[in-house]
């Protein structure tokens, strides 16, 4: 490349030159700058298979005493970057620093150190760039040649564990003393394994036996399988759950009861294996345990049960109140485990849950116990539970004042008052209100560059119930295991966001399930929405950019139609008869060439724009959700989450009023109650993730969000507040909420798209995340997607933003960057810098936007949580 290439083409390369700076920077500082001379730092484990895989070969290691310094982004070592940027002379001092807890760490404790290790002239230094780097970084670890033997062991006694009882494993040190690197390579001969040549059990227990026959076939022990010790383990856990879950209280409590013998003295490839369960005393033979006194107790201390109380029962549960502040019949629900029923601990463990989940009571006490009788000599199966309860306050007033960051609002504050007033009608249900507003920043609708003052402030009451309201009993249909309750709301907020805003009425009856921790459902009955736009008539003074397309349009059309202009001027026509009359005249759309007939599609843009921001609206809907949830289980380390909505809205309405009001420009005419039409779609959402651990504890999180809205009946297109939009810090970041991404890959105004809503929505998001240590995390992620309409090429309101199978692919905006999320208690601090690479509403030859970024001006995202 000739200098004179570079003079005419500079935008082509700073970015490649701003990157290999960036990368050299780091790697200026030596990943080997502070290993002492003759040591050597670890780069690579290698694992060098002689004779075959396995598939659990991967594991092995994890048995390696010493791995090298962690990698970030896949291949770059961050951690060990960071320490390394640190001035050396300040390591063993500030290593010393660390070990004092937090509260200690000041001015004082580092002038204490500094004169420890005779550094007087560093007194007074706050040494914040380097403890930045320090607490970032990790040390870099040097060989120990010892410790690979010792892996080595480790690595062979895993693979006997496995079953390969002849495996070799053998290593090796390769050393570069000029850069002072080393890489141990792992030599590693599985040899032909131990395999199980005859299953045998010896159960000394009749009944115990026969329950282990019924379920032999779900047995994961076979003959002729590889005789692995992890199977073997999976299988004692299968065999304890079973046993428990029929009634036996405690079962292989000691872990003693349930082993294997493996019979090696004649071969040791082919090994007989016999399943022992018994208990190690004849004395004590296995019964199935039953529940027997279930004792509620609700108390304001441990001590007053029982002596305070008085007792009351109800179907086989016994209650212990010192008022009447509760019906026993509320309490009664929230127990799962039921008198002379075989014993089961997760009927136990659900009843636990439930009173925790009505909020009026803390646990003070739990407790399962085997009944004494006859002496000291236990009755080993009858089970009595008790349950010690004490009320939470009547009332709980909380105040807040919450920093947030909206899809609409830039970053606000949003003060709060709720009041939670418990065991309202005795029955444990829980009024909630409170009174909130959220005060920030929009992007203008006269010029998009700026921002104004933006509120919400709204009243919300929500009437709690610990079980479903309807006039029959379902416990048959829906066990109290599911948890059901039930919620009444009503709430309403004015708000004041994209210029005209809005005053919004709801309210709503739901009911909600936990079939167990995973899945949940929940159902929303007449969820009514009314929602009213203020200052109609003042539209175009806040969407000024509408008002310039509304002037070029009306200027080309009066040049084209005097009269009408002179109609206009005198009053004789209103503004909307004459933008109706300009959607309808073939004639002049005749005449257009390509930038009037682009003219004439923004227009149409800013009619549908300022009939859906001016709209008023009823919404009475049905909603159902079905959540599906693996995140934060400790059982699930590759978390799923699925949740799916559907939403049909109008249906009921429909069959009360036929009056209709005058449509907008580009609507139709819609009927009405108390004069505000009301909308009729069905709506689906589904949303899926998928989280990836590795590398420790790195993480990869795949998302798809579809979204499909369709107007029926009443309604030609979804209401504004229900319909979907692109950008903002959840979803594709590279664009701001209402920043113009969208819809498909349409031509018009970017002034005129910024504001544009759809009905179908398809996001894609991919994120990896690399934690620094526990306060700091890193990300680096590509977000794709756009939203469409379902409506046909030329149909009324068709602005080339319709869904096609064989394009949609190519009209997804795709944005990507990096962030930093910082973890403080349980507030995640986020922040994302994102950069435009694909935007589908450029001309054709413009929409990849590598030429275009500006490393120093990425669109901002400042969040707190993890967008998904």
């Amino acid at each position: 490349m000739s200098c004179k290439h570079y003079k005419n083409s500079p935008q082509k390369y700073y970015k490649i030159i701003s990157f290999a700076t960036f990368v050299g920077l780091l790697y200026a500082c030596s990943t080997t700058k502070k290993v002492p001379d003759g040591e050597y730092l670890l780069t690579r484990n290698n694992f060098k298979f002689e004779d075959k895989k396995e598939s659990f070969d991967e594991e092995l290691k994890n048995y390696v005493q010493q791995k090298p310094n962690k990698k970030q982004l896949l291949f770059m070592p961050l951690g060990l970057g960071f320490y390394n940027m640190a001035n050396p002379k300040y390591d063993t001092l500030l290593n010393e620093y660390m070990t004092y807890p937090s509260e200690m760490r000041n001015q004082k404790l580092r002038d204490s150190l500094f004169i420890k290790y005779n550094m007087k002239s560093s007194v007074g230094k706050t040494l914040f760039m380097d403890r930045l780097l320090h607490s970032w970084g990790t040390p870099p670890v040097i060989l120990d040649q010892t410790r690979s033997e010792k892996s080595a062991g480790s690595i062979k006694k895993r693979l006997v564990y496995r079953g390969f009882w002849d495996a070799d494993v053998n290593f090796k040190h390769t050393l570069d003393s000029a850069s002072k690197k080393a890489a141990v390579d792992y030599f590693i001969r599985h040899n032909d394994p131990t395999y199980i040549k005859d299953y045998y059990y010896n159960i000394t227990d009749p009944t115990v036996k026969g329950l282990y026959w019924q379920k032999l076939d779900k047995s994961l022990i076979r003959s002729g399988q590889r005789l692995d010790q992890t199977v073997l383990e999976k299988e004692v856990t299968r065999i304890t759950d079973m046993m428990r879950e029929n009634g036996y209280y405690r079962f292989n409590s000691s872990n003693e009861e349930i082993y294997f013998v493996a019979d090696s003295l004649k071969n040791k490839k082919q090994i007989p294996l016999t399943l022992e369960i018994h208990k190690d005393s004849a004395d004590h033979p296995y019964k199935v345990a039953t529940i027997g006194n279930i004792d509620v107790a609700i108390v304001n201390e441990a001590s007053d049960f029982p002596a305070k109380t008085v007792k009351d029962s109800l179907r086989r549960i016994r209650f212990h109140k010192m008022d009447e502040r509760y019906k026993t019949s509320s309490l009664w629900r929230a127990v799962i485990v039921d008198s002379k029923k075989v014993y089961d601990q997760k009927d136990l463990d659900l009843t636990k849950r439930n009173f925790i989940a009505m909020n009026n009571f803390s646990i003070l006490k739990a407790r399962d116990s085997l009944r004494r009788g006859g002496g000291t000599s236990p009755n080993d199966s009858i089970v009595d539970v008790l349950y010690l309860l004490k009320p939470l306050p009547k009332y709980e007033l909380k105040l807040g004042t919450d920093i947030n960051y909206s899809q609409i609002l830039n970053l606000g504050i949003s003060p709060s008052v709720d009041l939670t007033t418990r065991n309202i009608f005795r029955g444990a249900e829980n009024l909630s209100t409170s009174i909130s507003g959220t005060f920030g920043s929009i992007r203008s609708t006269k010029d998009i560059s700026k921002r104004e003052l933006a509120y919400e402030i709204s009243a919300q009451a929500a009437l709690n119930f610990p079980r479903l309201l309807l006039p029959f009993n379902y416990y048959k249909l829906l066990p109290k295991r599911y948890t059901p309750t039930s919620s009444i709301l009503l709430g309403a907020s004015v708000q004041n966001n994209i210029g005209l805003g809005r005053v919004n009425f709801n309210t709503g009856l739901n009911y909600q399930a936990n079939v167990n921790d995973q899945v949940s459902h929940r159902l929303t009955l007449f969820n009514t929405q009314v929602s009213l736009t203020k200052n109609k008539d003042a539209y175009y003074d806040y969407f000024s950019n509408d008002e310039v397309i509304k002037n070029d349009i009306l200027a080309s059309y009066f040049t084209y139609d005097p009269i009408t202009g002179q109609k206009y001027l005198s009053g004789e026509l209103s503004l909307d008869n004459v933008s109706r009359q300009i959607v309808e005249d073939t004639s002049y759309q005749g005449i257009l060439d390509q930038k009037g007939q682009d003219l004439l599609t923004a227009f149409k843009g800013t009619l549908v724009n300022k009939d859906r921001q001016t709209q008023d609206v009823i919404i009475s809907s049905m909603i159902y959700n079905f959540v599906y949830n693996e995140i934060g289980k400790k059982d699930y380390p590759n978390a799923f989450y699925f949740n799916g909505k559907v939403e049909l809205a109008g249906n009921i309405l429909s069959i009360f009023n036929q009056k209709r009001d005058e449509g907008g420009i580009v609507t139709s005419p819609q009927r009405t109650i108390f004069g505000i039409p009301y909308a009729q779609f069905v709506k689906f959402d589904i949303d899926t993730r998928k989280y990836f651990k590795f590398n420790g504890n790195q993480t990869l999180v795949l998302r798809q969000f579809i979204g499909v809205g369709i107007p029926f009946g009443n309604s030609t297109s979804m209401p504004v507040i229900k319909s979907y939009f692109n950008g903002g810090s959840n979803d594709i970041r590279a664009w701001v909420a209402f920043g113009g991404l969208g819809p498909a890959d349409s031509q018009l105004d970017e002034r005129v798209r910024t504001y544009m809503t759809d009905n179908v929505k398809l996001t894609t998001n991919i994120e990896y995340r690399i934690p620094f240590n526990e306060m700091y995390e890193g990300a680096v992620f590509t977000d794709i997607g756009n939203t469409w309409s379902i409506r046909k090429p030329g149909e009324d309101n068709s602005y080339g933003d319709e869904f096609k199978f064989n394009k949609f692919l190519g009209q997804m905006g795709i944005g990507s960057g990096f962030g930093l999320r910082v973890n403080i208690a349980y507030i995640t601090f986020r922040l994302d810098l994102a950069y435009k690479i694909y935007d589908p509403n450029k001309p054709e030859g413009d929409r990849w936007r590598f030429k275009n970024i500006q490393p120093l001006k990425p669109a901002f995202n400042i969040a707190f949580g993890y967008p998904f």
